[in-house]
């Protein structure tokens, strides 16, 4: 009798995880891209991160190399930060809901938070604006 009770919990808990798995990947195609950018005010270096900070792309002017190697490398490593954290937000936001209350403080652990709407640029705004 155990066994069978052991089985109908094993078939309702890879149930639930299916349905879970399912909700995340809607929640993630309505979402679109969770990789996020950063830029200086002037647009002279830009860094665009996949979710956990990998670089995916940055870009830097010849005027920003003007201002020499360490001042371009300091500001990568803080866009860089900042694109971080926009992207966890993304991350953070397209699960969450689906994860529920034990599954949020797993994102936190792993440094996908919500951001405040003030450490949002337009685009992250407007993307994802239908999962807030």
């Amino acid at each position: 009798m155990a066994e069978m009770e052991f089985d109908r919990e094993v078939g309702r808990v890879a149930d639930q995880a299916g349905r879970t798995g399912e909700q995340a990947q809607e929640r993630f195609a309505r979402a679109g891209s969770v990789s996020a950018t950063a830029a200086a005010p002037d647009g002279a270096v830009s860094v665009t991160v996949n979710p956990g900070g990998r670089l995916r792309r940055v870009s830097i002017s010849q005027a920003a190399l003007r201002g020499g190697a360490d001042a371009v490398a300091q500001q990568v490593m803080q866009l860089a930060a900042t694109a971080t954290r926009r992207s966890g937000d993304k991350v953070y936001r397209a699960l969450a809901p689906v994860l529920g209350p034990a599954g949020e403080d797993h994102l936190f652990s792993l440094g996908y938070e919500p951001l405040p709407d003030d450490e949002l640029d337009e685009d992250d705004m407007s993307d994802d604006r239908g999962l807030r």
